[in-house]
């Protein structure tokens, strides 16, 4: 049986090993930074014209000022400081032609240069469902078959039903 002492001494050993190693030891409770690399990163990185991105960057140690971002795909945009990274959300416009599409980062802190690839794409969108028909709203004999047919089993249900009471109701001889 557990004492109250060894417990106690348990969680204070615990609490004690949670103090020395480093690193988070439930989860991410660390704030995340960015490497000492330049690079910047688009998502999604296919998007359909008329669709919005993210772009998250880094500058090398110097993501503590902003940085530009160009692409043809959507021009010129400001990148800001958030969470130890560079971030923007930009928006394709409708018109854009598809095509692959290069995103061009500027640190202008220290001069580097990153280039990622963002793939707009034109996917032309129904304005209607198919016409597949089926079950009671198909035209032609089948549906109304079918119809009749169901009609007739709730009536011989319904028949099957009757007959077996009656004959409960009858007294055996």
């Amino acid at each position: 049986m557990l004492t109250a002492k060894v417990v106690g001494r348990t969680i204070a050993a615990g609490v004690t090993v949670a103090a020395l190693v480093p690193g988070p030891l439930f989860g991410n409770v660390t704030e995340v930074r960015a490497g000492p690399n330049t690079f910047v990163e688009v998502t999604p990185n296919t998007v359909q014209a008329g669709s919005r991105v993210n772009i998250r960057a880094s500058c090398d140690g110097a993501n503590n000022q902003q940085a530009t971002v160009h692409s043809d795909a959507f021009g010129r945009v400001i990148l800001r400081p958030d969470n130890g990274f560079l971030t923007a959300s930009v928006t394709v416009p409708g018109s854009k032609a598809p095509g692959a599409y290069a995103v061009n980062l500027s640190c202008q802190q220290n001069g580097n240069n990153a280039t990622t690839t963002l793939t707009v794409v034109n996917m032309s969108q129904g304005s209607q469902g198919p016409a597949t028909g089926g079950g009671g709203t198909a035209t032609g004999p089948g549906g109304a078959m079918m119809i009749a047919g169901g009609l007739g089993i709730v009536v011989l249900a319904i028949g099957f039903g009757m007959a077996g009471r009656r004959r409960r109701a009858e007294p055996s001889s």
